[in-house]
């Protein structure tokens, strides 16, 4: 049985170091620098209660179909998606779903590179005193200046790539865990600390009201879209990295239980960073409605007019670098695994060509800012292209394909024994989900944003 075997790639050293990885997986530039600003943008607390809907009757169910479809193929996704579908006599092209995680997941790492890239760069920045005392013209140019400046974001997004490379190179016991095992705890004391900042020196108050009091008049078509995209986004489904995590996973650890504990630290760590930044926001009488920009921007401003902004500032900037290294470290994985897999290759020079050909990419989202800024495509800039169409398209589409691949194509007598429920109950209520709500939530929300309705 193929559910019973071990991935040739190792085995996680117990569920703890899964969940991390996974957590790690799901919290990152989608919590700290995404979550805020698409919030920001679409009113708020309706905007939240959304996203909370779309993770727990969405996301979870999604998770759970993801890993088990994992554990049972224990290969990369690609290999994943050829196995199962051929042991229950379905047709190959489900394999596709499989290629289309890995493209979505360079398309991703790409970008994300680039973004993380920035946060690298800004903790020097900050910790020079740059921002301490400036004003907005001030804070503005050095944003618009890093972005002018391909050499600098190529230097920045090279060295985020590098970092990633050599964790995943290393492999899944000696790389992957041991850095989720410092990185988690850390990025968890330092979100914290930032929460505690924000009581103190910020508009506190302000921030609870606009992420808890919700007003369902900003919510459009649109905002419902970016919500499910954001959940998916966030945590890391139809990427094949949670496939990928879940083909190291025992067979003895229970996949409801370790999917909602991931969901649930995902979702308050999102949350716990709303109430990290938007206390800094409104005490400096800045606008939520930034857009990308708003943790580099609005929060380098409001730290630099704010006692201790210099050293909080910097902190802020560490943290937000390390989530996006746990994340862009899983994404990486499922493209490595498979060249591992099928061409034979030693980990290392799989992780270089997977590393290699997102950083080359990611060029052009750096260019999009510089060289190609005036080249629109549906009126977004290269980058913005990438982000759409792998969040907004290709994550979405990806779960409701392995939620269908799951609750119809799989049979149930495996799915019962990797989901392993006590209760018939609970296992009926996922089956129907990822059965029915999940595809028909996700056309629907399409069609919307579509305007076929």
């Amino acid at each position: 049985m193929v559910g019973k075997g071990q991935s040739i790639h190792g085995q996680w050293g117990s569920r703890w170091a899964f969940i991390l990885a996974a957590t790690g997986s799901a919290v990152g530039l989608g919590n700290i620098w995404r979550f805020p600003y698409v919030v920001g943008d679409h009113g708020g607390a309706a905007f939240v209660l959304v996203y909370l809907a779309c993770i727990a009757v969405i996301g979870v169910p999604v998770m759970m179909a993801e890993i088990l479809i994992g554990r049972r193929g224990r290969q990369s996704p690609i290999n994943t998606m050829r196995t199962l579908p051929a042991e229950a006599g379905a047709t190959p092209a489900w394999q596709l779903l499989g290629w289309m995680g890995v493209l979505a997941g360079f398309i991703v790492l790409s970008f994300y590179s680039v973004v993380a890239g920035w946060a690298l760069a800004y903790v020097p920045f900050t910790a020079s005193g740059m921002f301490t005392g400036a004003d907005t013209a001030t804070v503005e140019a050095a944003f618009t200046g890093l972005l002018d400046s391909p050499g600098q974001l190529l230097l920045w997004h090279t060295v985020f790539i590098a970092l990633t490379g050599y964790v995943v190179s290393r492999g899944v016991r000696s790389g992957i865990e041991k850095a989720v095992r410092v990185l988690m705890p850390l990025l968890f004391l330092l979100l914290l600390l930032m929460v505690g900042y924000g009581m103190g020196a910020g508009a506190f108050a302000e921030a609870v009201a606009f992420l808890f009091t919700p007003d369902f008049s900003a919510l459009t078509g649109e905002s419902v879209l970016i919500a499910m995209g954001q959940a998916f986004f966030t945590l890391s489904l139809g990427l094949g990295a949670i496939m990928a995590y879940g083909s190291y996973l025992s067979s003895r650890s229970s996949i409801p239980r370790n999917a909602g504990i991931i969901a649930g630290a995902d979702t308050v760590i999102a949350l716990i960073a709303g109430l990290a930044i938007f206390p800094i926001v409104f005490a400096a009488g800045l606008d939520p409605q930034e857009g990308a920009g708003l943790v580099f921007v609005a929060l380098s401003y409001g730290f630099g007019q704010m006692p201790m902004g210099m050293l909080f500032g910097t902190l802020f900037f560490v943290l937000l670098s390390f989530a996006a290294w746990t994340s862009a470290i899983s994404i990486t994985e499922p493209a490595t695994a498979y060249l591992v897999e099928s061409r034979g290759w030693r980990r290392p020079r799989a992780t270089f060509a997977v590393a290699g050909t997102a950083w080359f990419v990611g060029i052009g989202s750096i260019l999009s800012f510089n060289y190609w800024s005036d080249m629109q495509i549906l009126g977004m800039n290269f980058m913005g292209v990438m982000e759409y169409l792998s969040t907004s398209v290709m994550l979405p589409l990806g779960g409701m394909l392995m939620a269908l691949f799951a609750g119809w194509v799989l049979p149930r007598s495996a799915t019962v024994q990797e989901l392993g429920f006590k209760n018939q109950g609970w296992y009926m209520a996922w089956l129907f989900l990822v059965r029915y709500v999940v595809p028909v939530a996700i056309l629907i929300v399409f069609a919307r944003a579509l305007g076929l309705f």
